[in-house]
């Protein structure tokens, strides 16, 4: 699904909202520590990270389209942060040489075709001891892309499928629980989702 021209009008009142929700829902279930270094994977313009750069050392933004990094580099500016790093790479398609203490991905995995494949991507990024937290769709009917004719991922997980992955993957310590409900409106129409994290430690 391409998001080139969405990066200007990205960050709704509904966004920004709902990422306060998830950067406290992060802390809570991985802590923070200003020794842990974080990597939000598929970032967008950065809202979740933006509310996690006082709890940790260092927060990378990575995102594949530009055009959302450079509404990042935008709020870097005007902010004066220091600790936060956006990066352009595409972890489908491209490595990353960095490791990390903390990898979190928001509302992306369901973007991602081959998904056992990017969390033991992610578990190889990890530290000794680190976490992987998820943030991802509830399975739902394909209501929720129902105005995106481009999408062709998943309609969110069933989280025992998400457990077993990170199982495979190497994880222990898994757990996952829905912690979010909310509704998005197309054409009139009231359509309502809920998410849930996965966390597993390496």
């Amino acid at each position: 699904m391409d998001f080139k021209g969405r990066a200007q009008n990205w960050d709704s009142d509904a966004r920004i909202q709902r990422s306060e929700i998830i950067a406290n829902k992060i802390c809570e279930m991985v802590g923070n520590s200003k020794d842990s270094s974080v990597l939000d994977y598929g970032c967008a313009t950065g809202l979740i990270g933006f509310n996690l750069c006082d709890k940790f050392r260092k927060v990378t933004l990575m995102d594949s389209e530009k055009e959302m990094l450079d509404v990042i580099h935008e709020k870097i500016e005007t902010n004066k942060i220091s600790n936060v790093f956006p990066v352009l790479k595409d972890l489908t398609k491209e490595d990353c040489e960095e490791k990390f203490d903390v990898i979190y991905t928001s509302m992306a995995l369901h973007h991602i075709i081959d998904t056992q494949k990017m969390i033991k991507k992610f578990y190889d990024l990890l530290n000794e001891n680190g976490t992987l937290c998820i943030i991802e769709l509830d399975k739902e009917d394909g209501s929720f892309h129902m105005n995106e004719k481009q999408f062709n991922g998943h309609n969110g997980f069933e989280q025992k499928y998400m457990q077993e992955i990170l199982k495979n993957s190497g994880f222990s310590n898994i757990k996952s629980e829905t912690f979010f409900h909310g509704e998005k409106t197309y054409q009139e129409k009231r359509i309502p989702y809920s998410l849930f994290f996965a966390i597993g430690n390496k």
